[in-house]
């Protein structure tokens, strides 16, 4: 369990299974007058349909880590997975960034960094009892690494 401080939300570094699935986004219907002057950020539709199966490696309050094939920016996802203290867990969510394939950063006198493919995801929608538990196992670690 790790903290980053560059970060907006202390996270922590876990490997857990997810099965992750492209919903897109579903229509808007608006009153004309609004649809004139409105505009929103659209879900692609490419790989919709399409579920990845990989591991939560980076978790936050606001979002997560996947390691794993990665799905298209902007795609909306459904994703599964389970929490010790909650039990699975339902969320939707954004694919904001990605990886294509895993990558080495060297380090000045020291170990070269490696990340892994996959891709970051922020969460739209996630229960209020997956948030606080997420928020109770970062503060949890945070804590211990202290």
């Amino acid at each position: 369990m790790m903290r980053n401080e560059q970060r907006r939300a202390l996270r922590i570094l876990v490997d857990i299974p997810i099965v992750v699935e492209s919903i897109g986004q579903p229509a808007l219907t608006l009153h004309a007058n609004l649809e004139r002057i409105y505009e929103r950020v659209n879900a692609t539709n490419e790989r919709q349909g399409e579920q990845v199966i990989g591991a939560v490696r980076d978790l936050s309050t606001n979002g997560a880590f996947i390691h794993g094939e990665p799905l298209p920016l902007l795609s909306r996802v459904a994703m599964r997975f389970s929490l010790e203290e909650v039990g699975p867990v339902e969320a939707v969510g954004w694919i904001l960034w990605r990886r294509t394939e895993d990558c080495e950063i060297p380090r000045d006198g020291g170990s070269p960094t490696q990340l892994r493919r996959g891709f970051g995801v922020l969460f739209e929608a996630i229960s209020l009892e997956a948030r606080f538990a997420i928020h109770k196992m970062v503060t949890q670690a945070f804590r211990s690494s202290t």
